[in-house]
């Protein structure tokens, strides 16, 4: 596989993992890279990089559906209040990865987040956005980190506050897939769409 942007069926370029699957070049043309705010919107993917940890990321998208079944929409609220039966629900429900530590942390993180300010978690996440214009557009993807500064520093805020799984690869996978950052490649039909 190519490291630069390929063309696909269509003949546009895109980064070359958003054309290895149907699911990938939707995701990628409509989703990835793209400004998502909302408390209840960022706690979804934050948790979802978390259940992605270890695995592919077509994996947890496959499932995404099943998820947000299992979560109730990934509404804080409703899983903040979330009970051991609740739990023990999770941990039998076949539709989303049956993970123990990673189920236990996202009702924990629900049940920190819940006594946070309307809007506090998005302000908060937002914040860590870098410059876009001191981010030159990567070519290549060797050119795309896996952490950086901003993801570190977001990382350590977030476990400062109380939340779990949210290491600084987590957190920077967040911030590319919520649009804090565009990692698109350069010649990528989708860079920049979102602007």
């Amino acid at each position: 596989m190519s490291d630069g942007a390929i063309a696909g069926p269509d003949g546009r370029l895109r980064c070359p993992w958003g054309l290895s699957t149907e699911d990938y070049v939707t995701y990628h043309d409509t989703e990835w890279g793209r400004p998502v705010h909302g408390d209840d919107a960022l706690f979804e993917r934050l948790c979802l990089e978390a259940f992605q940890s270890g695995l592919s990321w077509i994996t947890i998208l496959r499932r995404r559906e099943g998820f947000r079944q299992a979560f109730d929409q990934f509404k804080i609220a409703s899983v903040a209040a979330f009970t051991d039966a609740d739990r023990e629900r999770l941990l039998a429900d076949p539709g989303i990865i049956r993970n123990r530590a990673k189920i236990d942390a996202t009702l924990a993180n629900a049940r920190v987040l819940a006594d946070w300010s309307a809007g506090e978690l998005d302000s908060l996440i937002w914040s860590y956005a870098p410059d876009p214009a001191a981010r030159p557009a990567p070519r290549t993807l060797a050119e795309v980190p896996a952490v950086t500064d901003e993801s570190t520093a977001l990382s350590k805020d977030l476990k400062k506050r109380g939340l779990r799984f949210v290491g600084p690869t987590t957190a920077y996978a967040l911030m590319q897939a919520c649009g804090l950052v565009d990692d698109h490649l350069a010649d990528c039909v989708a860079r920049g769409a979102a602007e």
